[in-house]
């Protein structure tokens, strides 16, 4: 009888030790789910924290697994679900000669997600008066507009199925507006009670960050009632989510939307995008010193199962 193939749980890493806590406990929380189907779990980061993925892909090849079937523990398909994390991969392929991957898409959009930041933002708000409540969903931030894009998605489906008065979005780093400038706009559409709801899987410097601008503002703004939720966390409902792209991989059609990424599409004011390499960044927990191969995006090997493209290995 064959085994089922194990679930190789991929995130990328934190400087911050809660958060690297937090993921732990996740995996281990996907673990006692899939044990009595008899999936083994393991997980890694690319970099920042231990253990490496490096490690994890040698714990489940010692443990006479050929074939992992990656779920990334990302939200959007910016550089790091693209890039970074099939490249990861393909480097461990390579490796260890006869393994292979198949790689399941980012957690989000999803209902689920939805489901649980509408329960961050109840255990800080009254729903009684969501009808006056603004949210600010605040994103990661990334130079890829797709993965930019991906959040703003989920701002409108929160507003349109939740009931507040409005949503609006902003961003960490990397791409506007940010947190102080999101909330300003915010009350300047008339707001008078807002939260703030960071989209994160769990803790670590960036939402630490928004939860210090927020109240940072909210003390420089009195007219403003200004809360903080939680981020998404390790709970139930987002192993759901992952046992959900776990069997997709094996058995769904995996395809990451192409219609508009920056790098197979022309966007304006994206021009240098275009066919450019998705060259992973150095990784210095990787034991080769995390030296990606340069490769264009969509059709390389190492980023080719982020697009549900066949290659030789991810697949």
């Amino acid at each position: 009888m064959n085994r089922p193939e194990p679930l190789l749980l991929v995130g990328h890493g934190t400087v911050d030790d809660s958060g690297v806590r937090e993921f732990h406990a996740f995996v281990e929380r996907v673990r006692a789910r899939m044990a009595p189907s008899t999936v083994d779990t393991a997980g890694g980061f690319i970099e920042l924290s231990a253990p490496a993925v490096t490690e994890a892909w040698a714990e489940l090849v010692d443990r006479g697994h050929r074939r992992m079937a990656a779920v990334p523990l990302v939200l959007v398909a910016a550089g790091h679900g693209k890039g970074d994390i099939p490249a990861a991969l393909e480097r461990e392929v390579r490796r260890h000669p006869g393994t292979s991957f198949r790689f399941g898409r980012p957690l989000g959009p999803h209902p689920v997600l939805l489901d649980l930041l509408e329960q961050r933002i109840a255990a800080v708000s009254d729903r009684a008066e969501w009808a006056d409540t603004a949210v600010l969903l605040v994103g990661r931030g990334s130079t890829d507009p797709d993965a930019n894009a991906e959040v703003c998605k989920v701002s409108r489906l929160l507003q349109e199925t939740r009931g507040f008065a409005f949503v609006e979005t902003a961003f960490v780093s990397l791409a506007r507006p940010a947190v102080p400038d999101g909330l300003e706009r915010v009350r300047r559409l008339g707001a008078r009670r807002v939260v703030v709801a960071p989209y994160f899987l769990f803790d670590g410097v960036l939402p630490q960050r928004v939860a210090r601008q927020s109240v940072e503002f909210g003390a420089a703004t009195p007219d403003v009632d200004v809360a903080v939720a939680g981020y998404l966390g390790d709970c139930d409902e987002l192993v759901d989510l992952v046992v959900e792209r776990y069997h997709e991989a094996l058995h769904g059609d995996i395809r990451m939307n192409c219609d508009t990424c920056a790098y197979r599409v022309l966007l304006p004011g994206f021009e240098s995008k275009l066919g450019a390499p998705q060259t992973p960044h150095h990784h210095p927990d990787d034991p080769a010193g995390g030296h990606g191969h340069g490769h264009s995006h969509g059709h390389g090997a190492d980023v080719a199962a982020a697009h549900g493209h066949a290659s030789s290995h991810a697949r």
